[in-house]
């Protein structure tokens, strides 16, 4: 069995140091209370003659899927979730992915081009 040279044991070692690296930047930035310290606030406001709000959801409907928080556009519910990522999308706008739930509910405004939001079906 050839003996282990220093270079090569440098280029193993080196080798997992740089895929520990890459899985520590490739992984979501989560607090390890599994907490997120960054949850979005509250917001309620006119875009482009719509009502949108969101806020910190009580209970009920689907909190597993917008992480405890509801949006709605003119008084209906949006349904939105969060990815893995850290970002939100909805029912309406489900393909593009923004950065926080009013982006969503302003996603959502642009593409109903003035249509009514109708209720999402609960299971």
């Amino acid at each position: 069995m050839p003996e282990l040279s220093r270079r090569r044991a440098l280029t193993a070692a080196a080798a997992l140091a740089t895929a520990a690296g890459v899985q520590t930047a490739l992984a979501p930035a989560v607090p390890a209370s599994g907490h997120d310290h960054h949850a979005p606030t509250s917001f309620d406001e006119v875009y482009k003659g719509r009502r949108i709000q969101g806020r910190p959801a009580s209970g009920g409907g689907h909190e597993h899927h917008g992480g405890g928080y509801a949006v709605f556009v003119d008084g209906v519910e949006l349904h939105v979730m969060r990815n893995a990522d850290g970002s939100w999308i909805s029912v309406v706008s489900h393909y593009d992915p923004v950065p926080t739930p009013r982006a969503a509910a302003r996603a959502a405004v642009d593409e109903l081009q003035g249509a009514a939001l109708l209720p999402f079906p609960a299971n």
